[in-house]
């Protein structure tokens, strides 16, 4: 038999924080007036003749429906439950109760779901993302942490129902991961992981060291938005330098005849990226080509800059010791944002995966 009285306060919170989410969004009703405009706007004829305009349309129609849709059935279902909540303060009904438990329980789910959505607005939050993976100083240790972490993103991703691309991968020589670079994909994918780029550190007790001693390792982690091609960016073709060799990472035998993997280098900058996992050396190139476009822009916008000439590379290097998090594995267990101070006692939760807390308390420490 659950307390009524307390899952009314309960019930309240939660009707506290949908009007909290109702105020953010504004007017509704300008809301759906918009979205009327728009899906109005997709029905004209020669929409489709601008391709790049209709998909901001169609983008935007789909961001103003999820809200308006998803706020309006969070404040039905509220309601719903309140009046089932207030029925039972006077009448006795098990099955109604353990039903109302249920119901409440996701509510408040959903809510929390739609809460963080309603965080992710940034102006690329809703792309795709590129991360890489590099390890500091310390070799094989600091290898075998790049793939940890890999695993961990990969994991993550999969529980989203994201997809992993690997673009880029070099083994590590004794074990682990040199250097890594994916593609997540999957609705704002970016604005989940904006909050994850910088670096992190691993204290444990390695499995290198015959003298079974404690460590304490660094990896880099870059997180960049996947650019659109209807986004537009000068890039001067004589900037870029291209070398090909043949593919190291995985692919099966047919990477591995042809020297058909890319490595671009922007000359003014100095900023380096690499593709091998597609079959041939033109995709390889055409994804690299968006790797440095999305690399070009967030530099450009990070530096204030009007034009992609005026950008300097100097602007790229890695300050390493600025970790963004710990992973402490001995002598206790314990994993820590110092952005947030957010903490997990379960290191092996969070190594398969269970990130959301720390990304939830990162999305609200920047809107705060």
């Amino acid at each position: 038999m659950i307390d009524i009285s307390e899952n009314k306060i309960e019930l309240q919170n939660i009707h506290e924080r949908i009007n909290s989410i109702g105020k953010s969004l504004g007017n509704i009703d300008i809301l759906e007036k918009k979205l009327q405009e728009l899906e109005n706007e997709t029905v004209e004829q020669g929409f489709w003749n601008d391709r790049a305009k209709a998909n901001s349309v169609l983008n935007e129609l789909k961001k103003i429906r999820y809200k308006v849709n998803n706020y309006k059935s969070l404040c039905s279902e509220i309601e719903n439950l309140e009046e089932i909540n207030e029925f039972l303060s006077s009448e006795s009904d098990d099955i109604l109760e353990v039903e109302l438990l249920k119901n409440t329980r996701k509510l408040e789910k959903s809510l929390r779901e739609f809460e963080i959505t309603i965080l992710l607005s940034g102006k690329y939050d809703s792309n795709n993302a590129i991360i890489t993976l590099h390890p500091g100083a310390g070799g094989t240790e600091a290898q075998d942490w790049v793939e940890m972490l890999y695993r961990m993103y990969c994991r993550w991703a999969s529980s989203k129902g994201f997809t992993v691309k690997e673009l880029d991968y070099l083994e590590g020589e004794e074990a682990g991961i040199k250097s890594v670079t994916a593609l997540i994909s999957g609705d704002n994918a970016y604005g989940y992981l904006k909050g994850e780029m910088g670096v992190h550190r691993l204290v444990r007790i390695s499995p290198f060291d015959s003298g079974g001693r404690r460590h304490t390792s660094f990896a880099s982690l870059e997180v960049l938005p996947e650019i659109s091609d209807d986004i537009e960016l000068d890039i001067n073709p004589d900037d870029i330098k291209m070398d090909v060799y043949r593919a190291s990472g995985a692919g099966g035998q047919h990477i591995n005849k042809t020297s058909s993997a890319v490595r671009l280098t922007h000359i003014p900058t100095g900023i380096v990226v690499a593709c091998q996992t597609e079959r041939s050396q033109v995709q390889n190139r055409e994804t690299a080509m968006k790797m440095l476009k999305s690399k070009l822009l967030d530099l450009k916008e990070k530096e204030h800059k009007d034009t992609i000439d005026e950008l300097k590379g100097i602007q790229m290097d890695i300050a390493w010791g600025s970790q963004i998090r710990s992973y402490i594995f001995c002598p206790y267990t314990l994993v820590k944002d110092h952005r947030t101070n957010y903490e997990v006692g379960n290191v092996e939760s969070v190594m398969d995966g269970d990130l959301d807390g720390f990304m939830e308390a990162y999305l609200k420490s920047i809107i705060d």
